[in-house]
């Protein structure tokens, strides 16, 4: 579905966008908020992980029984 809606954009309205977005937040702010984003992805990819260790130790702990 992204990829469907970002099929339909332009170069054009990208840089429409991209320059909206820079007025609207500044130049200075647009950084800090991509890190707390990538922090976020970070810390959601972690989790994840650790829901699958979670599973894993819980599947050994019922073959040994």
């Amino acid at each position: 579905m992204v990829l469907l809606l970002f099929g339909t954009l332009g170069m054009g309205e990208i840089l429409i966008i991209a320059l909206i977005v820079l007025l609207f937040w500044g130049g200075k702010k647009i950084p800090e908020m991509m890190k707390g984003l990538g922090k976020g992805v970070k810390s959601f990819k972690d989790g994840m992980n650790g829901v699958d260790d979670v599973d894993d130790d819980k599947t050994d702990r019922d073959e040994v029984k």
